[in-house]
């Protein structure tokens, strides 16, 4: 009898005993629910009930205008509904005919541009509910799709980036789709809702989502692939990071690390953001099948009974390693192999023009927060009309031109120059150690500013710098407008994570290969306070600091994160 379909019986048995969440995703016949009966409905803006929780599966958040629900409460309407959908996009990869696909989109349905995520794909703001089902088709007609990229299933695969080892990322890319084409749910639901289309439906059928089955996961899971030196997707952030071990510039295969996630909630002293934990090594053509084992592992352990404690990071500190290596072999069929030597050396994205081993160039252009809205917008579509190469999504925020030609390349920085997109090309060392989630006014979620605060605050951050000589020296820092940790803030050498509007706690001494977690410095600081902080700290680190030092690695050699009491 097919594993799953044990599974299945037993879960059915107690199900009644789950919590309503659990219960609600078991009787969503393969996350069906009542959407298209909330979709139809002319009366409400919203898609109303529960189903909104099914629709994170899709790809797709409903989220309302929080800068005028007061105002329109008081006016006695109901919220401004409006909805946010994310791509999925694995490694981040598009075509410049995708690209000019999904500002097109754009332009039609979402009311803010386009917004590249730290999980290298794109996110619509603003769109409408009766927008929703021709914006899901124009997606599909450009070859792309939003399933999983929300909800608990295995989110978006991300892939660092080597340029330089150009033959290496094709391998490790076509690994990381591989991967993310294995781990999405297979149920037939996403293509009934979005497309119209027919497919086999039948509650009894325990086999249309065999790897989730009827529950799906605790939790989301995220899996990441890392091309040393460059950690550019925090690698120690992902639930499964599979670390490329490279010699002689071919490709041994992946040291694996599990157990990393950056998501906390300050009400509770069990919830924190923990690092992923190499674990040993195996062979390149593994991978997606053991990022699979590992998830379903997590299907059948992880809590069930609280969402808070429900992440594969939890699951592990509850088990423990040794329990986890055991049944890792158990259902592989062998034992993992001793972790093999690597090094990193940065977590941003690189600078300038690279060339990679095939003869081709890579450039970056940063974009602040990632959002593309406005003239940029309207210069990058210009640009990628004529535009021969192809384009990455980073988990840093950033767009990247890639596989350019050499006998283009000077053309394509003409082509830069004459639109005005040649200052978005990474010089600027801060700039491209700098990150923000999204935040108000659209999160539900967020406490206070983020996206629309960071570009107030870099201009007092460089000016600190500035003030003592560092105004070169890239520091890591990222801002969020809670403690969910969406730009991997506890990773940071310096991080924001919102507490109220204008409040902030202030976190430390991370480093700036992206392998420790910074600690909390102050708690429910404002803007005062954290230049204050800073200006002192940038003193000290300025004077006495060692040859090459970092400033996440200055603090923790002094000792100096311990003397602020939060």
């Amino acid at each position: 009898m097919d594993k799953n379909l044990t599974l299945e019986n037993e879960i059915s048995q107690v199900v009644d005993q789950l919590p309503p969440y659990e219960q609600f995703k078991f009787n969503s016949n393969f996350l069906r629910g009542t959407i298209l009966d909330g979709l139809k409905r002319a009366d409400t803006g919203a898609v109303p009930g529960q189903d909104p929780l099914l629709m994170k599966f899709h790809g797709i958040y409903q989220q309302d205008n929080r800068d005028i629900r007061s105002n329109r409460a008081e006016r006695k309407l109901e919220p401004a509904y409006q909805f946010m959908v994310r791509l999925r996009i694995p490694g981040g990869f598009l075509t410049a005919k995708q690209w000019l696909g999904l500002d097109k989109i754009s332009r039609k349905f979402s009311e803010r541009g386009l917004r590249i995520t730290t999980r290298q794909t794109i996110q619509f703001h603003g769109i409408r509910k009766k927008n929703l089902q021709p914006f899901m088709r124009a997606i599909r007609d450009i070859g792309l799709d939003t399933i999983a990229a929300c909800g608990d299933d295995s989110r978006g695969v991300v892939c660092g980036s080597n340029p330089e080892l150009s033959h290496v990322h094709h391998q490790v890319f076509n690994l990381a789709k591989e991967t993310s084409k294995r781990l999405i749910p297979k149920t037939g639901a996403y293509s009934e809702v979005w497309y119209g289309e027919k497919s086999i439906s039948n509650l009894a059928n325990s086999n249309e989502d065999p790897v989730y089955t009827k529950l799906y996961l605790p939790r989301k899971f995220k899996v990441g692939f890392v091309i040393p030196p460059s950690n550019d997707i925090d690698v120690y952030g992902q639930d499964v990071g599979f670390i490329a071990i490279v010699k002689n510039k071919k490709l041994l295969g992946f040291n694996l690390c599990v157990g990393g996630g950056m998501g906390k909630i300050y009400s509770r002293s069990d919830s924190y953001p923990r690092l992923a934990e190499q674990i040993g090594f195996i062979k390149a053509a593994e991978a997606s099948a053991v990022a699979e084992i590992i998830m379903t592992i997590q299907r059948d352990y992880g809590s069930r009974e609280d969402r808070h404690q429900a992440r594969f990071k939890y699951t592990l500190d509850r088990l423990g390693n040794k329990w986890f290596l055991e049944i890792l072999a158990k259902r592989r069929g062998k034992a993992l192999e001793p972790a093999k030597p690597f090094e990193f050396t940065h977590n941003s994205d690189p600078t300038g023009w690279q060339q990679g081993d095939d003869g081709r160039w890579h450039g970056t252009l940063q974009i602040e927060s990632g959002r593309i809205d406005g003239a940029l917008q309207d210069k990058l579509a210009g640009f990628f009309q004529q535009f021969d190469g192809d384009i990455r999504l980073t988990p840093n925020q950033n767009l990247q031109l890639v596989n350019v030609n050499a006998y283009s390349l000077a053309q394509t920085k003409w082509r830069l120059d004459d639109i005005g997109l040649s200052e978005h090309l990474a010089h600027q060392s801060q700039a491209a150690h700098t990150m923000s989630c999204v935040a108000l006014p659209t999160c539900g979620l967020a406490m206070a500013e983020a996206e629309r605060y960071l570009p107030n605050f870099k201009v007092l951050f460089d000016s600190l710098k500035s003030a003592h000589g560092l105004y070169d020296e890239p520091i890591t820092l990222r801002i969020t407008g809670c403690p969910n940790g969406c730009a991997r803030p506890y990773l940071a050498e310096i991080a924001l994570t919102g507490r109220a509007l204008g409040l902030y706690n202030l976190y430390l001494g991370g480093s700036y290969i992206g392998n420790r977690l910074a600690k909390l410095y102050a708690s429910n600081v404002n803007e005062h306070r954290i230049v204050e902080i800073l200006n002192r700290l940038f003193g000290k680190y300025a004077n006495e600091r060692r040859l090459d030092e970092k400033f996440g690695d200055f603090l923790v050699r002094n000792e100096l994160l311990d003397q602020q009491k939060p």
